[in-house]
């Protein structure tokens, strides 16, 4: 099959032609910085994607016996899985991490504002996975179910509790950093405005 059915699905084809002949005129408004940013989101992000087909393809049922034999992951549970698939998934982590620290670099100029919203997306994507997996499988039962929180640069075993506890204290410390710079934004604002005031009457006089 040469083309794509249904028939509309090959107008896509004309979606960069007819972007490029918009943007020819003015251009476009992007650093290389931004660009190399959002390009290792995408490749992270592909390979994620990459990595989820791979299970459902593939990998279900292998992954279905290793969890009839073991209730509580630990390193005993790890050596029971294929080599191959413990190395995907240590790829797989390392490419959702590009992902969160590329969103914190396109997101912000300065490091501090970046480290926050790393944190904030670290937060929301980690509390995300658990309330999605409650959801679709429910898992955790407990917040006292252990879990294997990371491969990298080993294992790391925690009950659900514990990264949950640091998802909260994470985003309520940017919420908590944002507001500081509010209220100091509001402060300065006051501060500022009766001499502006002053000056401009002391102008008007003269």
């Amino acid at each position: 099959m040469l083309f794509a059915t249904p028939w509309w699905v090959n107008l896509l084809l004309l979606v960069p032609v007819i972007s490029f002949l918009s943007w020819r005129n003015k251009g476009l408004a992007l650093t290389w910085a931004t660009l190399l940013f959002a390009a290792a989101f995408a490749v992270a992000f592909g390979f994620v994607e990459a990595a989820v087909v791979d299970y459902l393809r593939g990998n279900i049922p292998e992954l279905m016996r290793q969890a009839a034999v073991i209730s509580a992951p630990n390193d005993s549970y790890l050596q029971r899985f294929p080599q191959t698939l413990l190395h995907i998934e240590t790829i797989r982590e390392a490419a959702t991490m590009i992902m969160l620290v590329s969103v914190a670099f396109l997101a912000a100029p300065r490091a501090r504002e970046r480290w926050a919203t790393f944190l904030w997306c670290f937060a929301l994507w980690d509390a995300t996975y658990y309330l999605g997996l409650w959801a679709t499988i429910h898992w955790p039962t407990s917040l006292r179910n252990l879990d294997v929180l990371f491969l990298i640069p080993q294992p790391w075993y925690a009950e659900v509790w514990y990264p949950l506890l640091v998802c909260g204290l994470s985003l309520s410390a940017v919420l908590l950093g944002k507001a500081s710079a509010e209220k100091r934004t509001a402060l300065t604002t006051e501060v500022t405005a009766p001499a502006f005031s002053s000056n401009q009457v002391e102008a008007e006089v003269r």
